[in-house]
């Protein structure tokens, strides 16, 4: 069950690396508007704010790196920012989009859980 969760939390960090790499780089691209259903107008003014977001999204991977890392030693780091990320998919899922209850919150939960119980 160990490598199980840890498979997973390697899964919700490369997301979070790539929700960084959209938010900070392809924003206004074309990519980043499709992905995020929005104008090249209001990219370009939410862009500064995105960029803000995305670096908070590599900060998440970086931790559950980091845990990953430090193998059954890095328990806490990764129930830390599992819970992170399940309370803001939560939140984003409520305020900004129903999917991000699915591509965030899920897989969070799902990791979290597993942590917990493979110890």
């Amino acid at each position: 069950m160990f490598v199980l969760s840890a498979i997973v939390v390697s899964v919700v960090a490369l997301l979070h690396v790539y929700f960084m790499i959209l938010e900070m780089f392809l924003w206004d691209k074309p990519i980043g508007l499709k992905v995020f259903g929005q104008s090249r107008e209001k990219a370009e003014a939410t862009k500064v704010l995105a960029a803000n977001q995305g670096l908070y999204n590599g900060f998440i991977a970086a931790g559950l790196l980091w845990g990953l890392l430090q193998g059954a030693e890095g328990t806490a780091f990764k129930v830390f920012f599992l819970s992170c990320v399940v309370v803001a998919g939560i939140f984003g899922g409520l305020t900004a989009s129903r999917k991000i209850l699915m591509v965030q919150a899920l897989p969070g939960l799902i990791g979290l859980l597993l942590v917990i119980f493979a110890g």
